[in-house]
């Protein structure tokens, strides 16, 4: 793996580009969640496929898809952000979240299943809780099956987090969004209530909130069980794709208003957890936020308002590919 540039900011977050073979090229990230310390919880976001089919009409990371990462590679950007801190590959942290969400519907590629095999005890950090999220693409039945067993047998008692893309409870707007065959709400609602479990973290279902896209708390109440769902709130990240697609934030980033605050209101009040992940705005400007993607910033070569302003640093390190899916020296 040739790690060709990044893009950092310390405190807060780092974006890697690497590339394993011409036209295999990934990203992936680093982040803290301030003010949580490093020490206490750090996160890593890796790609999963070279490019991605789905083409969400708001992610960055859409398109140009050339074929699914192994597990080897997966584990290879792990491997390569444990080093850049710990040269021995263990690191010093009660929580280390692994999330498989920066390039590529996970669920296209069962080396995913391999590679969360791998991950208990592989970096030494105190606890392991990898996230999977998924747009649900039909035709992956038994992708979601394995993956409750490896829930069951790897990650039991609160240490996985299962999300779903969902964005609008309006079937053909979801439709718009995510292009792609995929489950409907009642097919998602079932796998859930069979994946869910007493001592799991709910199943969260991600809305990126956009200005126009219904999100009818009736619906979500008719299909999903607040005791097994809760409802992440993420504020719509400045891309060129939701530029191009005429897409607009609920509310402007940093300024939640009424709006915001009056569906989250309406959520808790029907039963729901409510999950309101805003984050830092600064990790926009990074380009390390969910959708966003330094690597279309460099296609563009234009400015985005509130988005893509850090300068990108050429890298042009060698990284060794792991001997095994179980090794990390």
């Amino acid at each position: 793996m040739k790690v060709l540039a990044k893009v950092c900011n310390d405190s807060l977050a780092t974006v890697y580009v690497a590339e394993f073979e011409p036209g295999q090229r990934v990203e992936f990230v680093e982040s803290v969640q301030p003010p949580i310390p490093r020490e206490k919880k750090w996160v890593f976001i890796i790609s999963t496929l070279f490019g991605c089919p789905v083409r969400c009409a708001m992610c960055d990371a859409g398109g140009n898809y050339t074929g699914k990462c192994t597990a080897e590679q997966m584990l290879a950007q792990c491997d390569y952000l444990a080093r850049s801190r710990y040269r021995d590959g263990h690191v010093k942290t009660a929580r280390l979240k692994v999330q498989f969400a920066r390039m590529g519907e996970p669920a296209l590629n069962d080396g995913v299943l391999e590679a969360l095999t791998a991950l208990p005890g592989r970096y030494g950090a105190d606890e392991v809780i990898p996230s999977v999220s998924t747009t649900a693409p039909a035709g992956r039945d038994s992708f979601f099956e394995n993956l409750v067993a490896i829930k069951r047998d790897l990650f039991g008692r609160g240490r996985f987090q299962m999300q779903f893309s969902i964005h609008s409870t309006d079937e053909s707007m979801r439709d718009r969004l995510m292009p792609v065959r995929k489950w409907d709400l009642g097919q998602i609602a079932e796998f859930g209530d069979m994946f869910y479990e007493p001592g799991d973290r709910k199943v969260a279902l991600n809305f990126s909130v956009m200005e126009g896209v219904p999100i009818e708390v009736d619906v979500l109440r008719r299909y999903f069980h607040p005791g097994k769902f809760a409802v992440k709130m993420t504020p719509m990240n400045p891309t060129y794709m939701a530029k191009d697609n005429s897409l607009h934030p609920h509310v402007e980033p940093g300024s939640f208003d009424s709006r915001w605050n009056n569906l989250a209101l309406s959520l808790r009040q029907s039963g729901f957890d409510v999950i309101e992940s805003i984050g830092e705005m600064e990790e926009n400007k990074i380009g390390s936020n969910c959708g966003q993607y330094v690597t279309r910033f460099l296609q563009r070569k234009s400015n985005l308002t509130q988005g893509y302003s850090y300068a990108v640093q050429e890298v042009a390190e060698y990284y060794p590919m792991p001997c095994g899916a179980n090794a990390v020296d």
